[in-house]
């Protein structure tokens, strides 16, 4: 293909996404960003298609759904008569770390100012519940886990959140901090950022005096292993007598969970797991071609990833995150199996750092 074509493909992208932006603010209501969820989807698969990366790609698709989320919220605030300069808008899980792929459910919250807290949280309730179903119905699925604004547990001032955050910090059992672990990747989505600010600045200040938190955390990412071999080979699992791997779980969470845990451990802010990754080099010494394998592996298995998901038909039913190994050629297999050896090694690190 043509530097030209190429060219032109650049700028038709750059005005699909501004153009999206601009829809994304000007929603009149709920209904035109179902439309606009579509034409998100339809839009990042055209993108993959055409080779965009991994890393580039999530992050737009993460920037696209802040968008629609925050107008979302936006106008829902304003039917419910509640006033954003009194909460913030949270994000977890990978909306939190700007790491959303096509397939992706809801991990939200509330953070609000109140001198009555009993008083005024059935009101963000309401709105928050309202919310999650409008999102709902733009296609972002409902959390199996119920971590959702419209959760009494998810719905709470600075102080509360602040409180949760400390019990966890340092009384949670290994149980409870599994369940728990999407929420230290919180970030302001809308409203109030200040209300959110205090919230890191107190896990932030906190994690790292708290060496029985860190080795819990550390136990936990510990417990997924990196699925090779003594041999180097992958460790399927049988899924209809095909061999199979869970993308998701067995090989992006592994680097995810290292992430989050060594910025806890040495007080950094970012929530991505790139940006951790990259804010790590001079905390823990390492040269930078380990950090960059760290986020090589990771932008691997989030490319194959997007991959399977922009395969599959839009909500068909399933592990969206699961891929037959047979269906690889030899160049992504070994790709692979590189990320998990990259993924495999750093456990190594994390069992020497926190589980002498």
């Amino acid at each position: 293909m043509s530097d030209a074509t190429h060219g032109d493909r650049f700028v038709t992208e750059l005005s699909g996404v501004a153009q999206l932006r601009a829809a994304l603010h000007a929603a009149p209501d709920v209904a035109g960003l179902i439309e606009l969820a579509s034409e998100i989807r339809r839009f990042a698969r055209s993108l993959l298609a055409q080779g965009i990366g991994a890393r580039a790609l999530t992050q737009l698709i993460s920037h696209l759904n802040d968008l629609l989320t925050e107008r979302v919220v936006q106008l829902l605030a304003a039917q419910h008569g509640v006033d954003l300069q009194h909460a913030g808008w949270l994000a977890f899980g990978s909306e939190g770390r700007s790491e959303q792929t096509i397939a992706t459910d809801q991990d939200n919250g509330i953070v609000f100012d109140s001198a009555d807290p009993e008083r005024d949280r059935p009101r963000w309730l309401a709105f928050g519940h309202s919310v999650n179903q409008a999102l709902d119905a733009c296609g972002y699925p409902l959390c199996k886990g119920n971590v959702m604004a419209g959760n009494p547990d998810c719905c709470r001032t600075a102080d509360e959140w602040c409180a949760r955050f400390d019990d966890w910090m340092e009384h949670g059992a290994p149980s409870d901090l599994l369940k728990a672990s999407i929420y230290f990747d919180f970030r302001a989505l809308a409203g109030r950022r200040d209300l959110v600010q205090r919230m890191r600045d107190r896990v932030t200040q906190r994690a790292p005096r708290l060496p029985r938190f860190i080795k819990q955390m550390a136990d936990n990412a510990l417990r997924n292993q990196a699925p090779l071999n003594w041999l180097g080979r992958i460790e399927s699992e049988p899924a209809f007598e095909r061999a199979t791997l869970d993308l998701k779980f067995h090989g992006a969470t592994i680097f995810v969970d290292a992430a989050r845990l060594y910025a806890l451990a040495h007080g950094i802010a970012h929530t991505g797991t790139r940006e951790r990754f990259e804010a790590l080099i001079p905390v823990l010494g390492v040269h930078s071609q380990e950090s960059e394998a760290w986020i090589g592996g990771f932008d691997v298995l989030q490319s194959l990833r997007l991959r399977v998901q922009m395969a599959r038909e839009p909500g068909a039913p399933g592990n969206p995150n699961l891929i037959e190994l047979a269906r690889l050629n030899d160049i992504d297999l070994r790709m692979l199996k590189e990320s998990l050896r990259v993924a495999r090694r750093l456990q190594q690190r994390m069992g020497l750092d926190y589980q002498r």
